[in-house]
């Protein structure tokens, strides 16, 4: 939830874009008369609100221009929609304004629920993973369209590791030793990504994106961020979340049927112990982009909570090393000088 620093004032104090949505949304008649509350607020500088219309609700999206654009949001929620995944359907936008009135899908997350009634995790997280198949299955007629997730990309992203979470958080100095051996590893890790079948990718497929409904659950948030990228991200974002852990063996029986359910020629072009490489050195990569977010998001924007998911994030990292020796320096920048070294921060 975002709190009221993080929203934009006037000097009198005025929420000037909320004045600004209130104004759009009563020139729309499907929502006319109905009662406006703040729903949530994300990592960006996005904010969401509810509608309330007698039993029924929407969501409003405010995403200030320029530092959020409204259109990828919306083409990716019409790819959702021709690919039947339960995804917010946009009912009207300004996208000029970074207004966006959506279809609302709830207000229960899968991580909620996970802690509330941990029992719920076999259905909770067999329906996605069965929505993560439709989504790669039915995107191929889209993922074209999409942005690539390219070298230059995934570099940058382990880039916000190095600087963010180990120069910026905890003051760690590299030596040219280290360097050297840092970027190896980066090498290693975006080679893997790129070596893999590309496929339609959420990009941030987790427990905090994923809504408990009803019907044709999960609801699936936050996508606008798509690409066309790596077959085992979206399936190590989901298993391997930043936010709730599950046991290793737990992890891995989810990925192997995972695997079992891909389609042929999936299966015959890589094998089963190739495809849990892909998965594991892509966690890699992820939780150190991850790592590297939540710092930057304290450092640069004042949003230090997700600090104390940092912990959990890398010591999926660190418990690679014994299967990976090529892994080694990474491991020990983790386990020697990062997990020691955040004891005690925020």
């Amino acid at each position: 939830m975002l709190g009221r620093s993080q929203i934009s004032h006037s000097k009198a104090g005025t929420d000037v874009r909320l004045t600004t949505l209130k104004d759009w949304l009563a020139c729309i008649d499907a929502v006319a008369g109905a009662e406006l509350t703040l729903a949530s607020g994300d990592a960006s500088f996005r904010r969401y609100f509810r509608l309330h219309l007698g039993s029924g609700s929407f969501i409003v999206m405010d995403a200030p221009p320029p530092h959020e654009d409204c259109l990828p949001f919306i083409q990716i929620a019409g790819h959702f929609e021709a690919m039947q995944l339960n995804a917010p359907r946009v009912i009207d936008a300004s996208p000029e304004d970074g207004f966006l009135l959506l279809t609302d899908l709830g207000t229960t997350q899968y991580l909620e629920r996970l802690d509330s009634a941990p029992e719920s995790a076999t259905r909770l997280y067999a329906d996605a993973l069965h929505a993560l198949l439709l989504m790669q299955d039915r995107g191929r007629a889209f993922q074209s369209a999409l942005p690539a997730y390219d070298n230059e990309l995934l570099q940058f992203e382990l880039s916000l590791f190095h600087d963010w979470l180990c120069e910026k958080h905890l003051g760690i100095e590299f030596s040219e030793a280290d360097e050297k051996s840092w970027q190896s590893v980066c090498n290693l890790l975006a080679n893997n990504a790129l070596d893999q079948p590309q496929v339609f990718v959420h990009r941030d497929y987790h427990s905090r994106n994923l809504m408990v409904t009803a019907e044709d659950n999960p609801g699936i948030l936050d996508f606008q961020d798509a690409v066309e990228g790596p077959l085992t991200y979206d399936l190590v974002s989901l298993l391997k979340d930043c936010y709730v852990r599950w046991p290793a063996e737990q992890v891995r029986g989810w990925a192997s049927d995972f695997y079992t359910k891909l389609d042929e020629p999936t299966c015959a072009q890589i094998g089963s112990e190739e495809f849990m490489r892909y998965f594991d050195l892509m966690g890699a990569q992820r939780h150190l982009k991850a790592a590297g977010i939540f710092a930057r998001l304290k450092h640069r924007d004042g949003k230090p909570g997700f600090m104390a998911d940092v912990p959990r994030t890398l010591h999926y990292v660190a418990e690679l090393g014994p299967q990976y020796n090529e892994l080694d320096f990474l491991v020990r920048l983790i386990g020697e000088r990062c997990l020691p070294a955040l004891q005690g921060t925020t």
